[in-house]
Protein backbone atom coordinates (compact mmCIF):
# COMPACT_ATOMS: atom_id res chain seq x y z
CA UNK A 1 0.00 0.00 0.00
CA UNK A 2 2.36 2.17 0.64
CA UNK A 3 4.82 1.72 -2.47
CA UNK A 4 1.50 2.82 -3.94
CA UNK A 5 1.50 5.97 -2.12
CA UNK A 6 4.83 6.47 -3.01
CA UNK A 7 4.01 5.87 -6.44
CA UNK A 8 1.83 8.48 -6.83
CA UNK A 9 3.34 10.81 -5.18
CA UNK A 10 6.47 10.80 -7.35
CA UNK A 11 4.63 10.96 -9.84
CA UNK A 12 3.23 14.40 -9.44
CA UNK A 13 6.31 15.47 -8.40
CA UNK A 14 9.78 16.03 -9.55
CA UNK A 15 12.11 13.39 -11.14
CA UNK A 16 14.46 14.27 -8.98
CA UNK A 17 12.74 12.38 -5.93
CA UNK A 18 12.10 9.25 -8.47
CA UNK A 19 15.90 9.12 -9.36
CA UNK A 20 16.78 9.56 -5.63
CA UNK A 21 14.56 6.30 -4.43
CA UNK A 22 15.95 4.67 -7.47
CA UNK A 23 19.34 5.46 -7.17
CA UNK A 24 19.82 4.71 -3.40
CA UNK A 25 17.87 1.13 -4.07
CA UNK A 26 15.70 1.81 -1.00
CA UNK A 27 12.84 1.80 -2.64
CA UNK A 28 11.70 -2.02 -1.34
CA UNK A 29 11.33 -0.44 2.22
CA UNK A 30 9.12 1.71 4.59
CA UNK A 31 11.59 3.85 4.92
CA UNK A 32 11.58 5.35 1.56
CA UNK A 33 8.16 6.52 1.98
CA UNK A 34 9.08 8.59 4.68
CA UNK A 35 11.89 9.89 3.18
CA UNK A 36 9.77 10.78 0.01
CA UNK A 37 7.21 12.34 2.08
CA UNK A 38 10.26 14.59 3.74
CA UNK A 39 12.03 15.30 0.40
CA UNK A 40 7.95 16.49 -1.08
CA UNK A 41 8.18 18.68 2.06
CA UNK A 42 10.96 20.33 1.54
CA UNK A 43 10.61 20.71 -2.19
CA UNK A 44 7.04 22.11 -1.97
CA UNK A 45 5.79 21.26 -4.61
CA UNK A 46 1.82 20.71 -5.60
CA UNK A 47 0.25 18.07 -8.51
CA UNK A 48 0.46 21.08 -11.18
CA UNK A 49 2.70 18.85 -13.98
CA UNK A 50 5.27 20.75 -15.51
CA UNK A 51 3.89 20.34 -18.82
CA UNK A 52 1.02 22.45 -17.51
CA UNK A 53 2.91 25.30 -15.57
CA UNK A 54 3.71 28.59 -17.12
CA UNK A 55 6.21 30.04 -18.65
CA UNK A 56 7.10 33.04 -17.18
CA UNK A 57 9.03 36.49 -18.20
CA UNK A 58 9.46 39.33 -16.44
CA UNK A 59 10.63 42.62 -18.26
CA UNK A 60 12.15 45.98 -16.34
CA UNK A 61 13.16 49.17 -17.53
CA UNK A 62 15.22 51.65 -15.95
CA UNK A 63 14.15 54.82 -15.07
CA UNK A 64 11.13 54.24 -17.09
CA UNK A 65 8.40 56.77 -16.47
CA UNK A 66 4.61 56.33 -15.31
CA UNK A 67 3.00 57.75 -18.67
CA UNK A 68 6.07 57.03 -21.56
CA UNK A 69 4.54 54.19 -22.93
CA UNK A 70 1.58 54.22 -25.09
CA UNK A 71 -1.22 52.55 -23.40
CA UNK A 72 -0.11 54.66 -20.09
CA UNK A 73 -0.81 57.71 -22.03
CA UNK A 74 2.17 58.49 -23.67
CA UNK A 75 3.07 59.77 -27.50
CA UNK A 76 6.23 56.89 -27.85
CA UNK A 77 5.39 54.27 -29.94
CA UNK A 78 5.17 51.35 -28.22
CA UNK A 79 3.17 48.80 -29.85
CA UNK A 80 3.79 45.81 -28.78
CA UNK A 81 3.36 46.96 -25.14
CA UNK A 82 0.50 48.37 -25.98
CA UNK A 83 -0.91 44.77 -27.53
CA UNK A 84 0.10 43.17 -24.78
CA UNK A 85 -2.24 45.62 -22.34
CA UNK A 86 -5.05 45.34 -24.77
CA UNK A 87 -5.10 41.60 -24.16
CA UNK A 88 -4.47 41.51 -20.68
CA UNK A 89 -4.50 44.11 -17.86
CA UNK A 90 -2.77 47.20 -16.83
CA UNK A 91 -2.88 47.76 -12.75
CA UNK A 92 -3.32 51.58 -12.30
CA UNK A 93 -1.82 51.26 -8.71
CA UNK A 94 1.31 49.45 -8.66
CA UNK A 95 4.51 50.69 -6.67
CA UNK A 96 7.87 50.16 -6.55
CA UNK A 97 10.66 51.15 -3.81
CA UNK A 98 11.92 54.56 -5.78
CA UNK A 99 15.36 52.87 -6.41
CA UNK A 100 16.89 49.87 -8.61
CA UNK A 101 18.75 47.80 -6.79
CA UNK A 102 15.87 48.21 -3.91
CA UNK A 103 13.08 47.23 -5.86
CA UNK A 104 15.26 44.62 -8.23
CA UNK A 105 15.98 43.03 -4.34
CA UNK A 106 11.93 43.18 -3.48
CA UNK A 107 11.15 41.55 -6.96
CA UNK A 108 14.02 38.98 -6.68
CA UNK A 109 13.56 38.24 -3.31
CA UNK A 110 9.77 38.77 -1.90
CA UNK A 111 10.91 41.08 0.66
CA UNK A 112 11.23 45.07 1.65
CA UNK A 113 15.01 46.12 1.06
CA UNK A 114 14.64 47.28 4.45
CA UNK A 115 14.39 43.62 5.62
CA UNK A 116 17.52 42.12 3.90
CA UNK A 117 20.04 44.86 3.88
CA UNK A 118 19.65 46.54 0.88
CA UNK A 119 18.40 49.71 1.47
CA UNK A 120 20.95 51.64 2.54
CA UNK A 121 23.50 49.02 0.97
CA UNK A 122 25.99 47.98 3.58
CA UNK A 123 29.07 47.27 1.90
CA UNK A 124 30.02 43.82 1.50
CA UNK A 125 27.04 42.96 3.28
CA UNK A 126 25.05 40.01 1.62
CA UNK A 127 21.18 38.64 2.42
CA UNK A 128 20.47 37.33 5.55
CA UNK A 129 20.22 33.73 6.26
CA UNK A 130 17.19 32.20 4.66
CA UNK A 131 16.59 34.78 2.23
CA UNK A 132 15.93 33.07 -1.12
CA UNK A 133 15.68 34.59 -4.94
CA UNK A 134 13.06 33.48 -7.39
CA UNK A 135 14.64 30.78 -8.88
CA UNK A 136 15.54 28.99 -5.50
CA UNK A 137 11.70 28.43 -5.60
CA UNK A 138 10.90 27.14 -9.00
CA UNK A 139 13.75 25.25 -9.64
CA UNK A 140 12.52 23.01 -6.81
CA UNK A 141 9.70 22.70 -9.13
CA UNK A 142 11.31 21.64 -12.36
CA UNK A 143 11.74 24.96 -14.00
CA UNK A 144 14.83 26.45 -16.17
CA UNK A 145 15.95 30.03 -15.00
CA UNK A 146 17.15 32.64 -17.38
CA UNK A 147 18.69 36.14 -16.33
CA UNK A 148 19.52 39.11 -18.89
CA UNK A 149 20.53 42.50 -18.75
CA UNK A 150 21.12 44.60 -15.26
CA UNK A 151 21.27 42.64 -12.48
CA UNK A 152 21.86 45.30 -9.00
CA UNK A 153 21.02 42.87 -6.31
CA UNK A 154 23.79 43.50 -4.06
CA UNK A 155 23.20 41.08 -1.21
CA UNK A 156 23.09 38.55 -3.57
CA UNK A 157 25.88 39.67 -6.42
CA UNK A 158 25.96 36.72 -8.84
CA UNK A 159 22.99 35.93 -11.18
CA UNK A 160 24.10 31.98 -11.40
CA UNK A 161 26.32 31.57 -7.67
CA UNK A 162 23.78 33.65 -5.40
CA UNK A 163 20.87 34.16 -7.87
CA UNK A 164 20.50 30.32 -8.68
CA UNK A 165 20.14 31.32 -12.32
CA UNK A 166 21.23 28.47 -15.19
CA UNK A 167 22.18 30.91 -17.12
CA UNK A 168 22.70 34.70 -16.66
CA UNK A 169 23.90 37.33 -19.20
CA UNK A 170 25.00 40.60 -16.68
CA UNK A 171 25.54 44.16 -17.70
CA UNK A 172 27.48 45.21 -15.04
CA UNK A 173 28.67 48.80 -16.98
CA UNK A 174 25.77 50.96 -17.05
CA UNK A 175 27.54 53.87 -18.41
CA UNK A 176 28.73 53.06 -21.80
CA UNK A 177 25.40 51.73 -24.19
CA UNK A 178 27.15 51.27 -27.09
CA UNK A 179 30.63 49.47 -25.47
CA UNK A 180 29.97 48.26 -22.07
CA UNK A 181 33.46 47.40 -20.52
CA UNK A 182 32.40 45.22 -17.90
CA UNK A 183 29.66 42.50 -18.63
CA UNK A 184 29.64 38.78 -17.35
CA UNK A 185 28.08 35.04 -18.67
CA UNK A 186 27.46 32.91 -16.16
CA UNK A 187 29.44 34.74 -13.66
CA UNK A 188 32.27 34.92 -15.84
CA UNK A 189 34.09 37.84 -17.03
CA UNK A 190 33.60 38.60 -20.63
CA UNK A 191 35.89 40.83 -22.65
CA UNK A 192 35.48 44.67 -23.67
CA UNK A 193 33.06 45.67 -26.74
CA UNK A 194 35.38 47.28 -28.29
CA UNK A 195 33.77 51.27 -29.94
CA UNK A 196 32.00 51.21 -32.93
CA UNK A 197 31.58 47.22 -32.67
CA UNK A 198 27.62 47.64 -33.54
CA UNK A 199 26.56 46.59 -29.75
CA UNK A 200 23.82 48.65 -28.43
CA UNK A 201 22.89 47.17 -24.64
CA UNK A 202 18.67 47.16 -25.34
CA UNK A 203 19.49 44.76 -28.36
CA UNK A 204 22.10 42.43 -27.20
CA UNK A 205 19.77 41.96 -23.65
CA UNK A 206 16.86 40.80 -25.83
CA UNK A 207 19.53 38.71 -28.49
CA UNK A 208 20.76 36.84 -25.08
CA UNK A 209 16.89 36.36 -23.70
CA UNK A 210 16.01 35.15 -27.22
CA UNK A 211 19.43 32.99 -27.06
CA UNK A 212 18.83 31.23 -24.07
CA UNK A 213 14.69 30.14 -25.19
CA UNK A 214 16.54 28.74 -28.22
CA UNK A 215 18.78 26.84 -26.40
CA UNK A 216 15.84 26.14 -24.10
CA UNK A 217 13.79 24.60 -26.96
CA UNK A 218 16.42 22.73 -28.35
CA UNK A 219 17.80 20.76 -25.08
CA UNK A 220 14.54 21.22 -22.30
CA UNK A 221 11.80 21.79 -24.77
CA UNK A 222 8.79 20.09 -21.92
CA UNK A 223 10.16 21.98 -19.02
CA UNK A 224 8.81 25.95 -18.20
CA UNK A 225 11.10 28.72 -17.79
CA UNK A 226 11.39 31.45 -15.95
CA UNK A 227 13.51 34.54 -18.02
CA UNK A 228 14.11 37.65 -16.19
CA UNK A 229 15.15 40.37 -18.71
CA UNK A 230 16.19 43.30 -17.08
CA UNK A 231 16.75 46.26 -19.45
CA UNK A 232 19.14 49.33 -18.86
CA UNK A 233 17.39 51.60 -20.85
CA UNK A 234 15.99 54.32 -20.56
CA UNK A 235 18.48 55.24 -17.81
CA UNK A 236 21.20 58.04 -18.36
CA UNK A 237 23.61 58.40 -20.35
CA UNK A 238 20.65 58.93 -23.01
CA UNK A 239 22.23 56.82 -26.20
CA UNK A 240 20.34 55.35 -29.13
CA UNK A 241 20.75 54.47 -32.73
CA UNK A 242 20.31 58.14 -34.73
CA UNK A 243 17.67 56.77 -37.45
CA UNK A 244 15.82 55.68 -34.03
CA UNK A 245 16.14 59.63 -32.55
CA UNK A 246 15.48 60.95 -35.94
CA UNK A 247 12.00 59.75 -35.60
CA UNK A 248 11.65 61.61 -32.94
CA UNK A 249 13.78 65.15 -33.85
CA UNK A 250 10.89 67.58 -33.99
CA UNK A 251 8.64 66.08 -31.76
CA UNK A 252 9.07 67.81 -28.35
CA UNK A 253 9.64 71.11 -29.77
CA UNK A 254 6.19 72.32 -28.47
CA UNK A 255 7.36 71.86 -24.87
CA UNK A 256 7.07 69.63 -21.85
CA UNK A 257 4.17 71.67 -20.38
CA UNK A 258 2.20 70.97 -24.06
CA UNK A 259 3.06 67.38 -24.14
CA UNK A 260 2.28 66.38 -20.42
CA UNK A 261 -1.09 67.78 -20.97
CA UNK A 262 -1.42 65.93 -24.07
CA UNK A 263 -0.46 62.61 -21.67
CA UNK A 264 -2.49 63.76 -18.70
CA UNK A 265 -5.68 63.66 -21.21
CA UNK A 266 -5.13 60.77 -22.53
CA UNK A 267 -4.44 59.35 -18.72
CA UNK A 268 -7.81 60.75 -18.42
CA UNK A 269 -9.44 59.53 -20.90
CA UNK A 270 -8.23 55.95 -20.73
CA UNK A 271 -9.35 55.73 -17.25
CA UNK A 272 -5.96 55.28 -15.67
CA UNK A 273 -5.58 58.23 -13.47
CA UNK A 274 -8.81 59.86 -11.52
CA UNK A 275 -7.10 63.23 -10.19
CA UNK A 276 -6.08 66.63 -11.50
CA UNK A 277 -2.56 66.80 -12.68
CA UNK A 278 0.19 68.34 -10.24
CA UNK A 279 1.58 71.53 -11.26
CA UNK A 280 5.63 71.61 -12.19
CA UNK A 281 7.32 72.41 -8.86
CA UNK A 282 9.87 75.26 -10.89
CA UNK A 283 12.39 75.37 -7.99
CA UNK A 284 13.05 71.24 -7.39
CA UNK A 285 15.80 70.27 -9.55
CA UNK A 286 18.16 67.05 -9.36
CA UNK A 287 18.36 64.85 -5.82
CA UNK A 288 22.09 65.19 -6.38
CA UNK A 289 24.47 67.96 -7.05
CA UNK A 290 27.49 67.77 -9.52
CA UNK A 291 30.77 69.63 -10.23
CA UNK A 292 31.63 68.72 -13.77
CA UNK A 293 28.56 69.79 -15.55
CA UNK A 294 30.49 73.07 -18.06
CA UNK A 295 30.94 70.87 -20.64
CA UNK A 296 26.74 70.47 -21.73
CA UNK A 297 27.03 74.15 -22.57
CA UNK A 298 24.11 77.03 -21.98
CA UNK A 299 21.48 74.39 -23.60
CA UNK A 300 21.39 72.29 -20.27
CA UNK A 301 18.65 73.57 -17.50
CA UNK A 302 18.79 72.17 -13.95
CA UNK A 303 14.90 73.21 -13.20
CA UNK A 304 11.84 72.76 -14.88
CA UNK A 305 11.36 76.00 -15.70
CA UNK A 306 8.38 77.29 -17.79
CA UNK A 307 9.26 76.24 -21.71
CA UNK A 308 8.51 79.90 -22.80
CA UNK A 309 11.37 81.30 -20.23
CA UNK A 310 14.01 79.08 -22.13
CA UNK A 311 16.63 80.55 -24.47
CA UNK A 312 15.97 79.09 -28.02
CA UNK A 313 19.18 77.04 -27.58
CA UNK A 314 17.84 75.84 -24.16
CA UNK A 315 14.91 74.56 -25.92
CA UNK A 316 16.78 72.66 -28.64
CA UNK A 317 19.04 71.05 -26.77
CA UNK A 318 15.57 69.98 -24.25
CA UNK A 319 13.84 68.55 -27.14
CA UNK A 320 16.67 66.72 -28.65
CA UNK A 321 16.98 64.76 -25.21
CA UNK A 322 13.51 63.82 -24.90
CA UNK A 323 13.58 62.74 -28.45
CA UNK A 324 16.46 60.51 -27.13
CA UNK A 325 14.95 59.26 -24.05
CA UNK A 326 11.77 58.25 -26.49
CA UNK A 327 13.90 56.90 -28.91
CA UNK A 328 15.19 54.49 -26.00
CA UNK A 329 12.08 53.59 -25.01
CA UNK A 330 10.76 52.63 -28.44
CA UNK A 331 13.93 50.60 -28.77
CA UNK A 332 12.99 48.59 -25.62
CA UNK A 333 9.28 48.07 -26.87
CA UNK A 334 11.04 46.71 -30.28
CA UNK A 335 13.30 43.69 -28.45
CA UNK A 336 10.28 42.99 -26.85
CA UNK A 337 9.02 42.34 -29.76
CA UNK A 338 11.74 39.84 -31.22
CA UNK A 339 11.00 38.38 -27.82
CA UNK A 340 7.61 37.76 -28.10
CA UNK A 341 8.55 36.72 -31.62
CA UNK A 342 10.40 34.11 -30.50
CA UNK A 343 7.99 32.67 -27.64
CA UNK A 344 5.39 32.27 -30.77
CA UNK A 345 7.99 30.59 -32.64
CA UNK A 346 8.53 28.24 -29.86
CA UNK A 347 4.20 27.97 -29.76
CA UNK A 348 4.20 28.65 -25.90
CA UNK A 349 3.20 32.47 -25.63
CA UNK A 350 -0.07 30.96 -24.87
CA UNK A 351 0.89 29.70 -21.54
CA UNK A 352 3.41 32.44 -20.58
CA UNK A 353 2.35 34.75 -17.92
CA UNK A 354 4.03 38.21 -18.99
CA UNK A 355 4.88 40.86 -16.48
CA UNK A 356 6.26 44.34 -17.47
CA UNK A 357 7.45 47.32 -14.91
CA UNK A 358 10.13 50.12 -14.23
CA UNK A 359 12.10 50.00 -11.41
CA UNK A 360 11.39 53.37 -10.45
CA UNK A 361 10.01 56.65 -11.56
CA UNK A 362 12.07 58.61 -14.63
CA UNK A 363 14.80 60.16 -13.23
CA UNK A 364 15.43 63.70 -12.93
CA UNK A 365 19.92 63.15 -12.55
CA UNK A 366 22.04 65.33 -14.37
CA UNK A 367 25.75 64.25 -14.12
CA UNK A 368 28.44 62.98 -16.21
CA UNK A 369 30.31 59.70 -15.80
CA UNK A 370 31.93 56.73 -17.83
CA UNK A 371 33.74 58.10 -20.77
CA UNK A 372 33.00 62.11 -20.39
CA UNK A 373 31.02 63.82 -23.05
CA UNK A 374 32.17 65.20 -25.64
CA UNK A 375 29.60 68.97 -26.69
CA UNK A 376 31.04 68.18 -30.37
CA UNK A 377 29.40 64.92 -30.73
CA UNK A 378 26.09 63.90 -32.13
CA UNK A 379 23.51 64.06 -29.28
CA UNK A 380 23.07 60.60 -28.13
CA UNK A 381 26.01 58.97 -29.66
CA UNK A 382 28.94 57.15 -27.42
CA UNK A 383 30.98 59.93 -26.69
CA UNK A 384 27.89 61.89 -25.26
CA UNK A 385 26.85 61.81 -21.46
CA UNK A 386 23.84 63.46 -21.32
CA UNK A 387 20.82 62.96 -18.75
CA UNK A 388 16.99 63.55 -19.15
CA UNK A 389 16.74 66.32 -15.87
CA UNK A 390 13.83 67.67 -14.06
CA UNK A 391 11.78 69.01 -16.69
CA UNK A 392 11.02 66.44 -18.97
CA UNK A 393 11.00 63.60 -15.96
CA UNK A 394 8.14 65.99 -14.81
CA UNK A 395 6.54 64.53 -18.32
CA UNK A 396 7.71 61.19 -17.96
CA UNK A 397 6.06 60.88 -14.73
CA UNK A 398 2.92 62.72 -15.47
CA UNK A 399 0.27 62.92 -13.43
CA UNK A 400 2.39 62.79 -10.01
CA UNK A 401 4.90 64.41 -8.57
CA UNK A 402 8.81 64.38 -8.44
CA UNK A 403 11.10 61.71 -9.65
CA UNK A 404 12.86 58.71 -9.23
CA UNK A 405 14.51 58.98 -5.11
CA UNK A 406 11.28 60.44 -3.53
CA UNK A 407 8.67 58.55 -2.15
CA UNK A 408 6.40 61.10 -3.61
CA UNK A 409 4.06 59.08 -6.59
CA UNK A 410 6.65 59.95 -9.20
CA UNK A 411 9.01 58.56 -7.63
CA UNK A 412 7.27 55.34 -6.79
CA UNK A 413 4.65 54.64 -9.22
CA UNK A 414 5.23 52.02 -12.10
CA UNK A 415 3.69 50.86 -15.37
CA UNK A 416 2.25 47.22 -14.82
CA UNK A 417 1.20 45.20 -17.60
CA UNK A 418 0.43 41.72 -17.32
CA UNK A 419 -0.47 39.17 -20.06
CA UNK A 420 -1.14 34.95 -19.68
CA UNK A 421 -3.79 34.61 -22.48
CA UNK A 422 -4.04 30.92 -21.41
CA UNK A 423 -6.11 32.68 -18.70
CA UNK A 424 -6.76 35.96 -19.71
CA UNK A 425 -8.16 35.09 -23.61
CA UNK A 426 -11.79 36.37 -24.20
CA UNK A 427 -11.83 38.25 -20.67
CA UNK A 428 -10.66 41.40 -22.31
CA UNK A 429 -10.35 42.76 -25.75
CA UNK A 430 -10.25 41.05 -28.37
CA UNK A 431 -6.75 40.93 -30.10
CA UNK A 432 -6.39 43.52 -32.99
CA UNK A 433 -3.84 43.56 -35.59
CA UNK A 434 -0.42 44.53 -33.92
CA UNK A 435 -0.02 48.30 -33.88
CA UNK A 436 1.90 50.34 -36.06
CA UNK A 437 1.57 53.69 -34.42
CA UNK A 438 4.03 55.79 -35.95
CA UNK A 439 6.28 58.03 -34.03
CA UNK A 440 4.31 61.25 -34.99
CA UNK A 441 0.74 59.80 -34.00
CA UNK A 442 -0.65 59.41 -30.69
CA UNK A 443 -1.94 56.23 -29.62
CA UNK A 444 -6.21 56.53 -29.66
CA UNK A 445 -7.52 53.23 -30.07
CA UNK A 446 -7.01 51.83 -26.25
CA UNK A 447 -10.35 50.64 -24.79
CA UNK A 448 -10.76 53.43 -21.67
CA UNK A 449 -11.80 50.88 -18.99
CA UNK A 450 -11.17 47.63 -20.74
CA UNK A 451 -8.18 45.70 -18.87
CA UNK A 452 -7.48 47.58 -16.02
CA UNK A 453 -7.14 46.61 -12.79
CA UNK A 454 -6.87 49.61 -9.89
CA UNK A 455 -6.03 46.78 -7.18
CA UNK A 456 -2.85 48.59 -4.61
CA UNK A 457 0.36 46.44 -5.50
CA UNK A 458 3.91 46.57 -5.09
CA UNK A 459 6.94 45.06 -6.20
CA UNK A 460 7.17 42.46 -3.05
CA UNK A 461 3.67 41.07 -4.81
CA UNK A 462 5.55 39.54 -7.78
CA UNK A 463 7.49 36.62 -6.16
CA UNK A 464 4.11 35.60 -4.53
CA UNK A 465 2.34 35.75 -7.49
CA UNK A 466 5.15 33.83 -9.59
CA UNK A 467 4.84 31.24 -6.97
CA UNK A 468 1.29 30.80 -7.08
CA UNK A 469 0.92 30.77 -10.78
CA UNK A 470 3.61 28.41 -11.14
CA UNK A 471 1.79 25.88 -8.79
CA UNK A 472 3.97 26.43 -5.80
CA UNK A 473 2.89 24.84 -2.80
CA UNK A 474 2.97 28.36 -0.36
CA UNK A 475 1.41 26.60 2.28
CA UNK A 476 4.37 24.24 2.64
CA UNK A 477 7.13 27.42 2.40
CA UNK A 478 9.06 27.66 5.62
CA UNK A 479 9.91 30.96 5.95
CA UNK A 480 12.94 30.63 7.61
CA UNK A 481 13.75 34.34 7.76
CA UNK A 482 10.39 36.17 7.99
CA UNK A 483 6.66 35.64 6.71
CA UNK A 484 6.77 37.39 3.05
CA UNK A 485 4.83 40.35 3.29
CA UNK A 486 3.55 40.70 -0.23
CA UNK A 487 0.30 39.25 -1.28
CA UNK A 488 -0.54 37.32 -4.81
CA UNK A 489 -1.70 39.40 -7.79
CA UNK A 490 -2.62 35.71 -9.04
CA UNK A 491 -5.89 35.55 -8.48
CA UNK A 492 -6.70 39.02 -10.03
CA UNK A 493 -4.13 38.06 -13.19
CA UNK A 494 -6.84 34.81 -13.52
CA UNK A 495 -10.04 36.13 -12.68
CA UNK A 496 -12.25 38.39 -13.81
CA UNK A 497 -11.35 42.37 -14.96
CA UNK A 498 -14.50 43.40 -13.19
CA UNK A 499 -13.49 41.65 -9.27
CA UNK A 500 -13.77 43.99 -6.63
CA UNK A 501 -10.72 45.91 -5.69
CA UNK A 502 -9.11 43.61 -2.70
CA UNK A 503 -7.92 45.53 0.38
CA UNK A 504 -4.06 44.54 1.64
CA UNK A 505 -1.78 45.18 4.46
CA UNK A 506 -0.62 48.85 4.19
CA UNK A 507 2.79 49.52 2.14
CA UNK A 508 5.64 50.84 3.73
CA UNK A 509 8.30 53.26 1.45
CA UNK A 510 11.69 54.37 2.89
CA UNK A 511 14.65 55.88 0.79
CA UNK A 512 17.28 58.03 1.65
CA UNK A 513 15.00 59.79 4.36
CA UNK A 514 12.14 59.62 2.36
CA UNK A 515 9.67 58.13 3.37
CA UNK A 516 5.46 56.93 2.97
CA UNK A 517 3.21 54.17 4.04
CA UNK A 518 0.01 53.68 2.39
CA UNK A 519 -2.99 52.09 3.24
CA UNK A 520 -5.73 51.24 0.91
CA UNK A 521 -6.99 54.99 0.65
CA UNK A 522 -4.85 57.29 2.39
CA UNK A 523 -1.16 57.98 2.19
CA UNK A 524 1.27 59.43 4.51
CA UNK A 525 4.47 60.64 2.99
CA UNK A 526 7.69 63.08 4.10
CA UNK A 527 10.21 64.37 1.92
CA UNK A 528 13.85 64.72 3.53
CA UNK A 529 15.64 68.18 3.81
CA UNK A 530 18.62 66.78 1.84
CA UNK A 531 16.05 66.07 -0.89
CA UNK A 532 14.68 69.04 -1.47
CA UNK A 533 12.05 68.75 1.38
CA UNK A 534 11.27 69.52 4.84
CA UNK A 535 10.58 66.30 6.75
CA UNK A 536 7.15 66.87 7.69
CA UNK A 537 4.13 63.94 7.30
CA UNK A 538 1.63 64.58 5.15
CA UNK A 539 -1.49 63.06 4.66
CA UNK A 540 -3.09 62.36 0.76
CA UNK A 541 -6.33 60.52 -0.14
CA UNK A 542 -5.47 58.68 -2.83
CA UNK A 543 -9.21 57.84 -4.49
CA UNK A 544 -9.22 61.55 -5.81
CA UNK A 545 -5.67 63.02 -5.24
CA UNK A 546 -2.81 60.72 -6.23
CA UNK A 547 -0.89 64.19 -7.47
CA UNK A 548 -0.35 64.62 -3.92
CA UNK A 549 -1.89 68.51 -3.46
CA UNK A 550 -4.28 68.37 -0.53
CA UNK A 551 -2.58 67.96 2.37
CA UNK A 552 -5.52 66.74 4.99
CA UNK A 553 -2.96 65.77 7.91
CA UNK A 554 -4.49 68.96 9.69
CA UNK A 555 -8.04 67.79 9.31
CA UNK A 556 -7.51 64.44 9.62
CA UNK A 557 -5.12 64.36 12.91
CA UNK A 558 -6.30 60.61 14.06
CA UNK A 559 -5.45 58.98 10.90
CA UNK A 560 -1.88 61.00 10.13
CA UNK A 561 -1.18 59.63 13.62
CA UNK A 562 -2.33 55.87 13.23
CA UNK A 563 -0.37 55.53 9.79
CA UNK A 564 2.97 57.31 11.28
CA UNK A 565 2.82 54.86 14.01
CA UNK A 566 2.54 52.01 11.34
CA UNK A 567 5.16 53.50 9.87
CA UNK A 568 7.45 53.52 12.79
CA UNK A 569 6.24 49.74 13.69
CA UNK A 570 7.64 48.63 10.17
CA UNK A 571 10.18 50.36 10.01
CA UNK A 572 11.73 48.94 13.39
CA UNK A 573 10.30 45.77 12.27
CA UNK A 574 12.40 45.52 9.33
CA UNK A 575 15.75 47.13 11.04
CA UNK A 576 15.18 43.80 13.57
CA UNK A 577 14.84 41.47 10.65
CA UNK A 578 17.71 42.75 8.99
CA UNK A 579 20.04 42.23 12.28
CA UNK A 580 19.33 38.64 11.43
CA UNK A 581 22.99 37.14 10.28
Amino acid sequence: MWYKMYRKICSQNSETIREFSLFTGIFHCGFCFSLTILLVSILSVTDIPAAERPNILLLVADDMGFSDAGCYGGEIATPNLDALAKNGLRFTQFYNTARCWSTRTALMTGYYPQQVRSDPIVKGSRLPKGVKVIPHYLKQIGYRCYHSGKWHVPGAPFPCADGGFDQSYELLDHNRNFNPQQHRRNDQPLPPVQPNSGFYTTSFIAQETINQLKEHTAQTPETPFFAFTAFTAPHFPLHAPQEVIALYRERYNAGWETVREQRFRRLTDMGIIHCPLSPPEREVGPPYPQNNLDLLGAGEVFKPLAWTDLTKEQQNFQATKMAIHAAMVEMIDREIGNILNQLRSMNVIDNTLIFFLSDNGCSAEIMIRGDGHDPEAKPGSAETFLCLGPGWSTTSNTPFRRHKVWTLEGGISTPLIVSYPKKQSQQFQKPEESSTTPATSPLTNLSSTNGLRHDLGHVIDLLPTILDAAGYDRNQLENEFAPLPGESLFPVIAGSVDAEVKKRAPVYFSHEGNRAVRDNQFKLVSTAKKRQGDDIWRLYDMRSDRSEQQDLSQQLPEKTEKLRQIWQQLDEQFQQNAKQP
